[in-house]
């Protein structure tokens, strides 16, 4: 009797905190439950960006040809985000929508097939990084001075792999239950230790770029076991377990298709990024440790409408599984101007700082020369990424995959390819530096005509929906 009494009140302990995040994702001003989960994402990504220049900034004291390393790493840490982000945005939007429709059994199923095949992947790429490492830095833009680097920094990223795959899992299915906060102290944490790490191997012990990797991977390892943590004291609805995960076999498509703008988006931000330091290489280290560090100041920068965005993610998915489509379009907006506000803002003071930015990170003057001009070119492009952004997270939040994957596509793809091979035989070096701006641009164009089709055809709440999936 006491075993089943004890049963009984968990379950309505359960029921009752379950019934609690559902008023609060579906009745809380729009705005203000975006901010409450959006602060904490922002938090997290800045964290992230942060370390992330924290390595640029204590790898460049090695010379320039290390500072190339960081970007060509960057591209395979492109590759493992891509699978993190495939199966994390996939299992979460899903997730997301379940709960709304008080489907607690499915989220717990789709969080679960998620986060197993992350780590299943991320073992995948740590086999295949490790038997082809020289050919896989050629590839990812390594010219043959910054090999050495990127080979000594890559093994230790490799060895991270299943974490850092896992992790992305974990923080968007975080994220779109509505725990950011958890979230937050994850990534902030790993991304704090980094930078200690950083700075007691390579300026106090004098590992170099050896000690860039030693803290990387065990700050991810860190962080990993903090993003774990909820999910085994009761903090969340849905859990990771091993026997939903084998009985959700069959849910593995769906979480994919849903995932599969993601891993377009993340899969061809690698590709860019190889390209950009080919291209780059053709004007020497300089070029490509140039780009590099413009690359980590404006994802810094982008990182706050990045997390605003992602703040957005889970009361669209939410809401939409709900019917509840006018919070929907409300949180859209709102998300819109927030982005526009705080994105033109950071721009324009990057603007205005951007050679003591590059000068920053490498005082080197044909490094700055570089950088400043492709850093004030590319922070102008950050005006026309808050719709595009905003259109593809709210595509892949409802489960509109095919929309959604058109527009993933669009900025480091179907126009940036093109664009960064065509532009540098016509300019020379100032096609290298533009050659994103110019993406950015025409996808903002292009993303004008889905997001007016979409609220045309937005039922009115409690309906069935038109587009997409509840």
């Amino acid at each position: 009797m006491l075993s089943f009494s004890i049963g009984k009140g968990t379950v309505c302990m359960q029921q009752n905190k379950a019934s609690a995040q559902y008023r609060r994702m579906t009745e809380t001003p729009v705005s203000r439950l975006i901010l409450k989960l959006g602060i904490p994402t922002t938090i997290s990504m800045l964290a992230t960006s942060l370390y992330n220049m924290a390595d640029t900034f204590f790898v460049g004291t090695l010379g320039t040809s290390a500072s190339g390393a960081v970007g060509v790493v960057f591209g395979l840490m492109a590759i493992l985000q891509a699978f993190g982000f495939l199966f994390g945005h996939g299992a979460g939007s899903i997730l997301s929508r379940k709960l709304g429709a008080k489907d607690t059994d499915s989220a717990t199923r789709a969080a679960s097939a998620g986060f197993f095949c992350s780590l299943i992947c991320g073992a995948g790429i740590l086999i295949f990084g490790l038997l082809f490492l020289n050919p896989l830095m050629r590839l990812l833009g390594s010219t043959e001075t910054i090999l050495p680097y990127a080979r000594t920094y890559s093994i230790f990223i490799l060895f991270a792999a299943p974490v850092m795959s896992g992790s992305f899992v974990l923080n968007n299915i975080l994220r779109y239950e509505g725990r950011a906060l958890f979230s937050m102290i994850g990534l902030t944490t790993g991304g704090v230790l980094n930078i200690f790490g950083d700075w007691l191997l390579i300026c106090h012990f004098h590992m170099g770029i050896e000690g860039a990797g030693i803290s990387t991977a065990v700050s991810q390892l860190i962080s990993f076991c903090l993003l774990l943590s909820p999910f085994f004291v009761g903090k969340t609805q849905s859990k990771l377990s091993l026997r939903a995960a084998l009985r959700s076999v069959h849910l593995i498509p769906q979480v994919v298709a849903t995932g599969f703008p993601s891993l377009m988006r993340q899969g061809l931000t690698s590709i860019a990024t190889m390209m950009l330091n080919w291209q780059a290489g053709v004007y020497g280290d300089a070029a490509v440790a140039a780009m590099t560090i413009v690359a980590r100041i404006c994802f810094f920068v982008f990182s706050v409408g990045l997390g605003i965005g992602q703040g957005f993610q889970p009361v669209c998915a939410f809401n939409y599984g709900a019917r509840k489509y006018s919070r929907v379009r409300k949180g859209f907006y709102f998300t819109l101007a927030i982005g526009e506000i705080f994105l033109g803002i950071l721009a324009i003071a990057g603007m205005l700082l951007s050679a003591h930015l590059i000068g920053f990170f490498r005082d080197d003057p044909e490094v700055i020369a570089i950088g400043t001009f492709a850093l004030r070119v590319q922070l102008a492009a950050l005006f026309f990424q808050p719709l595009t952004l905003c259109a593809n997270m709210m595509f892949q939040s409802i489960g509109a995959n095919a929309q959604a994957t058109f527009l993933s596509i669009l900025r480091s793809g179907l126009y940036f390819i093109p664009l960064i091979l065509a532009l540098p035989m016509c300019v020379g070096l100032t096609g290298v530096q533009i050659a994103q701006t110019v993406s950015d641009i025409l996808a903002f164009v292009t993303a004008i005509p889905f997001i007016l089709w979409f609220f045309h055809r937005l039922p009115k709440d409690g309906e069935a929906p038109s587009i997409g999936r509840t």
